[in-house]
């Protein structure tokens, strides 16, 4: 088995399928760091993605282009940011109640969308997903992904900068961290945060769609299958920054594609395969326990605000 282990660790198709599977994970936890910093949960993000994952594929299956899907992708997840923003800032309503309501709100319209859309279809019709780089990026291994992957990680150090070294960033990070404070010096709370939710929203949708327009060629029903509860552990594994939460995401995928691995072995028959399905998230758990005692979170990270209050 240990053999094996390291055969499979030294070739690059295991290091591939690491970062493919990872794509998704670093989007999502982006678009959710985003709202948490500005101060609010966002657990609407698992119907988020699958809203997003349908709109997209739905646009490319009814012609238009891919980059068209990825647009509208995130345009329907900045909707839904929107609401969710409406009922948490707006209105002050509870964020895990909003959050979770917006999650069964979002899948079960994608679904009623799609048996409309598809009323007497048993197999999932398909579209021509993105193809991978190749030599138009010459790099081992990011040259065998698609071009959301590429957004995926470039956005890493885009948001650490936007956030750390640019006004927006900080006004952002202030209605995080002390919403009166930043009513003092003239930002506008309600417009921050619901700014901010709406971006990392697009974010969560544009994760949503890499599944169907890269990761696979049509929609499936619980293809996202708890990502987003994933990436919303894997923020407070990253303390709330961004490189880390890079770091996360590829840790969760290298034991996911691993677990993959490992049952397609002739060792791994001998372990029910139940085992290595619990692996990714058993390890993801145990570093999770072991970060999150030191983790340092926005200290105005759900609580409402409402205007003149102190």
């Amino acid at each position: 088995m240990g053999a094996e282990i390291l055969e499979l660790l030294s070739g690059s198709a295991f290091w591939v399928a690491v970062l493919r599977i990872a794509t998704p994970l670093i989007l999502g936890t982006l678009g959710v760091l985003l709202c948490e910093r500005a101060g609010v949960l966002n657990l609407g993000i698992e119907g988020i993605m699958v809203a997003g994952a349908f709109a997209g594929w739905l646009t490319v299956y009814q012609g238009g282009g891919l980059w068209l899907g990825v647009g509208v992708a995130a345009g329907v997840g900045a909707l839904l940011g929107l609401l969710h923003g409406w009922l948490t800032v707006s209105l002050s309503l509870s964020q895990h109640v909003s959050g979770l309501g917006l999650t069964l709100l979002a899948t079960s319209l994608a679904s009623y969308a799609y048996r409309v859309s598809f009323p007497k279809v048993e197999n999932p019709p398909t579209i021509e997903p993105f193809a991978a780089m190749g030599a138009w990026l010459p790099i081992p291994i990011l040259n065998a992904q698609t071009p959301l992957t590429l957004l995926a990680l470039l956005l890493v150090p885009v948001l650490a900068y936007g956030l750390n070294r640019t006004p927006l960033g900080l006004a952002v990070r202030m209605v995080g961290e002390s919403p009166a404070a930043a009513e003092g010096q003239g930002l506008s709370v309600v417009r921050l945060r619901i700014g901010a939710i709406m971006a990392g929203s697009a974010l969560m949708g544009i994760a949503g769609a890499f599944l169907t327009l890269a990761a696979f060629n049509a929609f499936y029903f619980n293809m996202v299958n708890g990502r987003g509860w994933v990436c919303v552990a894997l923020v407070v594994f990253a303390s709330w920054r961004p490189g880390k939460a890079l770091v996360g995401a590829l840790l969760f995928a290298f034991f996911d594609a691993l677990q993959l691995r490992l049952q397609q072995s002739s060792g791994g028959a001998m372990l029910p395969y139940q085992l290595y399905l619990m692996l990714p998230y058993l390890l993801s758990i145990v570093a999770l326990v072991l970060v999150a005692r030191k983790a340092a979170y926005p200290q105005a990270l759900m609580k409402p605000y409402r205007k003149g209050e102190r």
